[in-house]
């Protein structure tokens, strides 16, 4: 019988992490489930970091609906199977803390823990399943790139920010005459590009599934002019890239293995200066950053979150652990983590684009890809 369950936010984080919180608490609540926050992601396993969670007046999770963060915190470097631990010395080691977390675990009566998170958190939550622990993700990226899932919370509200940054752009460009670069967040899948620079109104998205060649990119741009369209409107996502050339590197953390230590960006930039170089008119980048993130979450991820919560608490309450929920064919659903990681199974292994690993990227055959072709849009092919 559930009797306590654990709700941890891990990685980046989204607008919606608040509401998914609260879903799973209000449901929990319902059924005389006591609910705890685990502090800063998988941290808070290790640290025994855990603080009860209720939506009494007074409560925690009160009024969080709208709330952007995670009330709970978040971690976007804690992989337990490759921690990090400074010794008294200075030095730098990593260890598998695993079973310490698992301990914490036991000891503390959780029943299942839920973690809401993308690519390498549902990985550690699928590498805890396999020992023995209970539990069920949500899948959460503003990047839209959590294999199995048809979309994640954060990711509309993301789109948003990006679009309406668009709309701003766009009468600049207009106004001056230039071209309006945008770089937009997407590591390695070109979601929020494509989706932004369709609503936007842009006449570029450049997306890491297609390597783009900047020649084609500029000819765009000079047949607007022949037309007398003197500015064009570029999306550009962080993980875009020449083709024969490579993603754009800001720098290399050392976080250890199991995390991504590729922190990306300067794309923008680049392809704003190749883009003047090559049509004559003037060219400005806005990197939109951590601006997609942050905020109140739209109306769709609010619903899209609280429906989530729900259906991950019911899923414990049927004891169908080792699950991530999912929306499938346009309903609610799970799968199996074993299907999101993929062929990514070795324990603690690296997330994120490895070809072990199951990223959902945008394929040539989705609508999107159609309807932007449909609609003029060159995407740099």
């Amino acid at each position: 019988m559930l009797r306590k369950v654990g709700i941890l936010a891990n990685g980046g984080d989204v607008s919606g992490f608040n509401a998914v919180i609260r879903a799973i608490v209000k449901t929990a609540e319902n059924h005389n489930v006591e609910c705890y926050g685990i502090m800063e992601g998988y941290n808070g396993l290790l640290k025994k970091d855990f603080e009860k969670l209720t939506t009494t007046q007074h409560g925690e999770a009160t009024g969080i609906l709208p709330k952007g963060g995670s009330i709970i915190g978040s971690s976007t470097n804690s992989n337990l199977f490759n921690y990090k631990i400074v010794n008294e010395d200075g030095s730098i080691e990593y260890k598998d803390m695993s079973e310490q977390a698992i301990n914490n675990i036991k000891e503390f009566g959780f029943d299942c823990i839920f973690t809401l998170g993308g690519d390498g958190t549902q990985k550690s939550a699928r590498d805890f399943s396999v020992k023995g622990v209970n539990i069920i993700g949500v899948p959460k990226t503003i990047d839209n790139d959590v294999a199995c899932t048809e979309i994640t919370f954060g990711y509309n509200t993301a789109v948003s920010v990006a679009m309406e940054a668009l709309d701003r752009l766009h009468t600049t460009g207009e106004t001056h005459h230039r071209i309006m670069v945008l770089e937009v967040m997407g590591r390695y899948a070109g979601w929020i590009a494509l989706e932004a620079a369709i609503a936007g109104g842009a006449d570029i998205a450049l997306i890491p599934e297609i390597p783009y060649d900047i020649n084609k990119v500029a000819q765009k741009i000079e047949n607007r002019k022949k037309v007398g369209k003197n500015f064009s409107i570029v999306v550009v996502a962080e993980g875009a890239k020449p083709l024969g050339g490579d993603i754009t590197i800001m720098n290399q953390r050392n976080n250890g293995k199991g995390v991504d230590n590729t922190k990306l960006g300067g794309i923008g930039p680049i392809v704003a200066k190749q883009l003047e170089e090559l049509t004559g008119l003037e060219a400005r980048n806005t990197t939109l950053g951590y601006m997609q993130r942050g905020g109140t979450p739209t109306a769709f991820d609010r619903v899209l979150c609280s429906k989530y919560g729900t259906k991950a608490m019911e899923l414990a309450l049927e004891e169908k652990f080792g699950t991530l929920v999912v929306i499938k064919n346009g309903k609610l659903d799970s799968v199996p983590l074993e299907d999101v990681v993929g062929a990514n199974t070795e324990i603690g292994a690296v997330s994120g684009n490895t070809k072990e690993s199951n990223i959902r990227h945008v394929t040539m055959d989705d609508d999107l890809v159609k309807t932007a072709r449909n609609l003029g849009i060159n995407l740099g092919d």
